[in-house]
């Protein structure tokens, strides 16, 4: 049985592919079972986004030598993007892309930039204040 109304929280700060790829399957995941997913986006995570480049595939220096074989592993399995992740995660639930407004200002990002590709744009209290009774929270 699906539990509802249940809050999953995922905190998005990094922004390499394998950061990225892990808030997405979560989310995804979480969505599919019934929780209210919420990705805040963070630093770099902001700025990856504003800059169109969320499916990027790219690694910390130390990893970055298997960038290549990674990225054909996940197009030989058919793995889907990080966008079509939160996309579907829409499809299948409760899902709320939220960006920290003080991400936004030390990123160098537009608000009107990033306003279509968010749901809402938040200052932190406000974020924690809605994020307080969560059932999981996750720092990515």
């Amino acid at each position: 049985m699906l539990e509802s109304n249940k809050k999953f929280v995922i905190f998005s700060h990094g922004a390499t592919y394998d950061k990225l790829h892990q808030v997405g399957t979560l989310a995804l995941t979480a969505a599919a079972l019934g929780r209210d997913v919420y990705v805040i986006l963070m630093f770099w995570a902001i700025k990856k986004l504003e800059m169109g480049r969320l499916d990027t595939i790219d690694f910390p220096p130390e990893y970055s030598a298997y960038t290549e074989d990674v990225a054909r592993l996940l197009g030989e399995k058919k793995i889907p993007t990080i966008t079509k992740m939160f996309s579907d995660a829409r499809q299948v639930g409760t899902f709320h892309l939220i960006a920290c407004s003080a991400g936004l200002e030390y990123m160098g990002v537009d608000s009107d930039k990033l306003i279509p590709l968010v749901d809402e744009i938040l200052g932190l209290p406000a974020i924690l204040s809605m994020t307080f009774d969560s059932e999981t929270s996750l720092f990515i």
